[in-house]
């Protein structure tokens, strides 16, 4: 699930978050807004059960991501349907 809220200065803070567990280990959201570093936005375990890990981004922007868990296992975000040329979700903010 993927979440934003406007921030001043024309930011927008998006939050992703994926439930406990699926996919099972420790899980990184990487994109373009990081160089494709993993574990540089690791989500991490909230009290509803989801793990999350946010970012802020000049609104108007658009960025390409995936999820990594450990063991290089690559995942996409499911409710996200749009992709780049190469396959990683896409999203506006």
């Amino acid at each position: 699930m993927i979440s934003t809220t406007a921030l001043p200065f024309n930011k927008v803070r998006v939050t992703f978050s994926l439930d406990h567990g699926h996919p099972a280990g420790a899980t990184s959201v990487v994109g373009c807004f990081n160089d494709w570093t993993p574990g540089k936005h690791t989500l991490r375990r909230r009290p509803n059960g989801r793990r999350s890990a946010s970012v802020v981004l000049p609104r108007g922007r658009s960025v390409s991501f995936r999820y990594l868990t450990e063991g290089g296992v690559w995942t996409d975000e499911p409710a996200l349907a749009v992709r780049d040329e190469r396959g990683n979700g896409r999203l506006t903010v």
